[in-house]
């Protein structure tokens, strides 16, 4: 059996027939061809599969299509303008806070929903931010710095 869904993805009106149970990385991935959203863990442990749901930062791994009617999603792909990284992405760069670069998408995506609700975050706010998003390359210290950087550069903007 099959659905039709419609909802907003990356700032756009899409539809799509496709399985109720059919999860929303594969949709993302598989038939929208966004594969910034990366499967890590597949039990929502990892957060590489982060994105956003209706402005919250959940993982893509847990949540079935049948669940997405009518909302909002944007991925990693979704939050820069005119092909310009936005700030958190240039921040990962200048940071050092990207090597393998797997994990970073859902790190971005986390931190972006974290300055959408709170644009001047504590240092504490961010650490609770990314807890859900593991990186086994470069520590924590470059991307909190480059969270704390995007911040300040976003609240003169």
């Amino acid at each position: 059996m099959k659905i039709d869904l419609e909802f907003t993805l990356n700032g756009k009106n899409v539809s799509i027939e496709t399985e109720p149970g059919k999860r929303l990385l594969d949709l993302l991935r598989k038939d929208f061809k966004l594969t910034g959203t990366k499967e890590g863990c597949s039990i929502g442990e990892c957060g590489a599969c982060t994105i956003l749901l209706d402005k919250l930062a959940v993982n893509s791994c847990l949540i079935l299509a049948g669940q997405i009617n009518g909302s909002d999603i944007i991925t990693i792909e979704g939050i820069n303008e005119a092909d310009v990284l936005h700030t958190l992405q240039q921040k990962f760069l200048e940071h050092g806070a990207v090597q393998c670069g797997f994990c970073t998408p859902g790190m971005i995506i986390s931190a972006y929903a974290l300055l959408l609700e709170k644009p001047d975050p504590s240092y504490e706010d961010i650490l609770n931010a990314l807890e859900g998003n593991l990186c086994r390359c470069t520590g924590y210290k470059q991307i909190i710095s480059a969270v704390q950087d995007s911040a300040k550069e976003m609240m003169q903007d």
